[in-house]
């Protein structure tokens, strides 16, 4: 199959989130499912490939988020055969999310519902907490901007990064860090950026969204971001100063605000960064 992104049209925007059917020792296989609010295209987007959900024997998961991941319940009471691959320390918020969504409705409020639906467990019988290698691919942390998150490498060269490589909308050039609350580790995603340089992939399948041919600028354009935004941060910037800051890049890149502050909203980027600059100010 072509190596190309299933639009997961999230709030009927285009190009915000995207899932990646993966060809794989034992089948097919997803990369990512997006959340329950987009489960009808998901579904339309394997029936281009000739696939109902049935057919995939796999779900390989970077990280539990809600719009990676949010799915993975509601996708096994329809598929009850389907395996999600996940790391040891997301499969336990897979199989009891209880705490994952109390923390998800305190972020999102009234919104919660609206932008992910239900988020169903997953029986433990359905959850492999993955290995070095899976399926074919080389498993390996990526955290930084989730400590739970991984990515999957194909013997292609395509690196199925999840958040680990950034937001950029293809066929845009600005590469954007997503850096929402809790866990977003300044220190933590260069060193991902160095395993994921070290592996020199090819191509990178971005969730949000599409296919990066050219790894080393992307990488590069993302590790100078980060020093950008955490030093902005760190000379006390606030909401409001920051979203301003981040939406004249954008603009200034030609790329459209609106569409990657759907993709990555700059007000959850910016409580990340700033927990994390508080953090450190006090340690």
């Amino acid at each position: 199959m072509s190596l190309e992104p299933i639009d997961l049209l999230h709030q009927g925007n285009a190009r915000t989130i995207a899932a990646y059917i993966v060809d794989t020792e034992d089948g097919p296989a997803l990369f990512d499912c997006g959340p329950t609010t987009t489960i009808a295209a998901l579904k339309a987007g394997l029936a281009q490939h000739g696939l109902e959900l049935t057919d995939v024997r796999h779900l390989l998961l970077s990280h539990i988020h809600l719009d990676h991941a949010g799915a993975a319940g509601v996708l096994v009471r329809e598929h009850p055969a389907l395996q999600i691959h996940v790391s040891e320390i997301g499969a336990p918020h897979l199989v009891a999310p209880e705490r994952l969504e109390r923390s998800a409705r305190r972020l999102y409020g009234d919104t919660f519902d609206t932008l992910w639906g239900e988020l169903a467990p997953v029986p433990e019988a359905n959850v492999r907490v993955v290995g070095d290698h899976v399926l074919g691919l080389d498993c390996f942390p990526t955290p930084g901007h989730a400590s739970h998150h991984v990515s999957y490498l194909d013997r292609d060269g395509t690196l199925y990064s999840g958040d680990a490589a950034g937001v950029r909308i293809q066929p845009g050039r600005f590469v954007m860090p997503p850096t929402p609350p809790p866990e977003f580790d300044l220190d933590t995603w260069q060193q991902t950026l160095e395993e994921i340089e070290r592996r020199d992939p090819e191509r990178l399948a971005l969730v949000h969204w599409g296919v990066a041919d050219d790894p080393r600028r992307h990488l590069a354009e993302l590790r100078l971001e980060l020093y950008d935004w955490a030093d902005f941060i760190r000379g006390g910037a606030d909401v409001d100063e920051f979203t301003e800051y981040v939406k004249t890049e954008l603009r200034d890149a030609g790329e459209d605000t609106g569409q990657y502050d759907v993709a990555m909203p700059l007000w959850q980027s910016y409580q990340g960064l700033k927990r994390w600059a508080d953090r450190h100010a006090r340690a």
